[in-house]
């Protein structure tokens, strides 16, 4: 029973958690200008790819470039949506474009995305 509890709880802080992420969403300076940054300070980036509120980025470049994932009961709000993945989770995304973190950005305030894979991602700007 205290291990079911345990396993509960567990979920419910990362449910929280996701559930916090557009409502933590703000603005940070960086070297590249001002981005949107997740709860962590992390700079979120879009990429050009994506087309229609789809996300392009799936395998791999998902392994690279974090989704910023949205919880079932999440709520869009103004220019903030919700878009569903080819793998059925859900994932914010600014004005349509999807938001990602990217995976060799170590420290909050990093924006060695920016301009990657001739560039195709983009620091999100606000």
């Amino acid at each position: 029973m205290t291990k079911s509890f345990a396993t509960a709880a567990a979920l419910a802080v990362l449910l929280t958690a996701s559930a916090a992420s557009a409502q933590a969403l703000k603005t940070a300076d960086t070297p590249k200008g001002k981005t949107f940054v997740d709860a962590k300070g992390m700079t979120l980036y879009t990429f050009d790819k994506d087309a229609g509120g789809k996300s392009a980025c799936n395998g791999p470049c998902a392994e690279n470039w974090p989704p910023l994932f949205a919880a079932d009961s999440d709520k869009p709000t103004a220019d903030m949506t919700i878009v569903v993945r080819d793998d059925g989770k859900k994932m914010w995304a600014y004005k349509g474009k999807p938001l990602y973190t990217f995976k060799k950005d170590t420290a909050a305030g990093e924006a060695n995305g920016d301009g990657f894979l001739n560039g195709a991602w983009h620091i999100a700007k606000p």
